[in-house]
């Protein structure tokens, strides 16, 4: 008997009485605490499902799917990922599928599944594992500290009520489709899945989001435990609602003390002249065009990404990338305000959901970032917030780097007087009208603390795998160029090292 699955190899059972008699009981407190949490839709519940085969994850899944209200609860069985997913970061799959605030979501195999089965099978080493396993960890911090309730439960089965198991269930002709040859196969290698099982449970039961093991030979043990804790889990978190939480921040990024910092240093003189500029401008859009028709452009994906002072011109540089690319394999994507959907998710989920597949571009007109810039110095989240979006952020991007994703991101900086030009002559001309708002204005007027939001930045988000560019763009062909000519190395050396991996 291992000593972290002992309690779960004690032979737990309740008797069909005392089962009959409180089940009604749960059943009736599960529906008002959904109907509860649906009222004050103030966090998700997400619920993993894990453990070995046999040991009752889908008949657990589907009874909480009979006990509860189905407007309020979700299931997805996470089987073999599709050619659409393969074609993004594993995550992907997973983040679409997140409830919003007011609603459950249940996962039949998680983010643990596929990594627990190729280290079964030998497909990755134990490293691989390990890498896997930290990055759920960062994936559940961050959704904790979003808001969520994550309730991860591991059905257990000894090897022998395992086996046991599986043929009550194979011989009887109601439940024999449940038995497949991919549980016996997962049977004959019960001690790697064992000794893997225990290493996920070990690494990943945190404070925030801990693992209950359970004992899944006894139907009636197994769906009570499983249905109290549910119950007990998001009763408490309501009582909680109310509450005011104290939030523990690290100290805040501090301005330098001599006044020098990137932006000041950037030559915003530089220029290029018309002539020089269509010339280039030809140049570049062809290398770009050129780049996304070869057959090794169809193994990546390019994600460019535009942050800057209003008025800097992403629009337009956005447009002279666009006019290279054909239509069929791109997409822009302009960042505005969250919508009511996206408050109800946590703060990635809208940036997630638009991750492209592979041998596409996709251009952000804003970002992910505006967290730790507008939200920051509009104060529209704690500091708290935004000084841990620094590290989600790098994760982010990490995992899509690591997808094979082509990640650019470019900063267009102005002068405060070039701004003030740009402005007047948006009001001054009609069809330029709609460019100017007074939002416009009263970002102006806190300049300096945008200044110091994007040196933060700057300083804690560019990383070897995705380094900000950061683009001189008084002049406007000036920045056009820098922008094409970066998004055409950036590309080209994306190739070059696929290509040198295979061989």
């Amino acid at each position: 008997m291992n000593a972290m699955f002992e309690s779960a190899e004690l032979g737990h059972k309740i008797d069909k009485d005392t089962y009959d008699r409180e089940v009604p009981v749960l059943r009736a407190a599960l529906l008002d605490a959904q109907m509860d949490m649906a009222k004050l839709a103030q966090f998700p519940v997400i619920i993993l499902v894990g453990g070995v085969d046999g040991a009752g994850r889908g008949e657990t899944v589907n009874l909480l799917n009979e006990w509860m209200d189905p407007r309020y609860l979700q299931t997805h069985g996470m089987g073999d990922p599709s050619d659409e997913e393969l074609d993004r970061p594993m995550m992907w799959r997973f983040w679409r599928e997140l409830p919003p605030k007011g609603r459950i979501g249940i996962f039949l195999g998680s983010w643990y599944t596929w990594p627990i089965i190729k280290r079964v099978q030998g497909h990755t080493k134990m490293a691989e594992l390990d890498q896997s396993l930290e990055r759920a960890q960062r994936l559940e911090t961050m959704l904790v500290d979003e808001g969520a309730l994550i309730l991860k439960f591991w059905m257990h089965l000894s090897r022998d009520r395992q086996q046991k198991r599986l043929k009550i269930l194979e011989k009887d002709p109601k439940t024999r489709w449940r038995v497949t040859p991919r549980d016996w196969e997962h049977y004959n290698l019960y001690d790697k899945f064992h000794v893997v099982g225990e290493s996920v449970i070990r690494h990943t039961s945190t404070a925030e989001a801990p693992w209950t093991i359970v004992e899944g030979f006894d139907p009636n043990y197994r769906s009570l435990t499983v249905g109290k804790i549910i119950l007990d889990a998001i009763r408490k978190r309501l009582d909680e609602a109310g509450r005011e939480m104290t939030e523990i921040s690290a100290p805040p990024p501090l301005p330098s003390i001599d006044n020098l910092d990137i932006l000041k240093k950037l030559n915003l003189d530089q220029k290029i002249d018309k002539k020089d500029y269509l010339n280039e401008l030809e140049k570049y859009q062809g290398k770009l065009a050129l780049l996304t028709r070869q057959p090794k452009f169809k193994n990546i994906t390019v994600i460019a990404m535009f942050e800057g002072n209003d008025a800097a011109g992403k629009g337009g540089a956005i447009r002279r990338i666009t006019g290279a690319l054909d239509a069929r394999c791109y997409n822009v994507i302009p960042v505005a305000a969250p919508t009511e959907e996206e408050r109800a998710q946590p703060y990635l989920w809208r940036f997630w959901r638009h991750i492209p597949r592979r041998g596409r571009v996709t251009i952000f007109d804003r970002s992910w970032y505006g967290r730790v810039l507008v939200e920051r110095v509009e104060k529209l989240c704690s500091e708290a917030n935004w000084m841990r979006a620094y590290s989600e952020i790098n994760d982010f991007e990490a995992q899509l780097v690591r997808n094979n994703t082509v990640v650019v991101k470019f900063w267009l900086s102005i002068s405060k007087e070039e701004q003030l030009k740009r402005f007047k002559e948006r009001e001054a001309v009609a069809f330029k009208h709609f460019k100017i708002t007074p939002e416009d204005w009263r970002n102006r007027e806190k300049w300096d603390e945008y200044e110091q939001a994007v040196c933060d930045m700057v300083d804690r988000t560019s990383t070897e795998i995705a380094p900000w560019t950061l683009v001189e763009a008084n002049d406007k062909y000036f920045a056009r160029i820098k922008v094409l000519k970066t998004l055409c190395q950036k590309i080209e050396a994306a190739m070059k090292n696929l290509e040198n991996s295979k061989t």
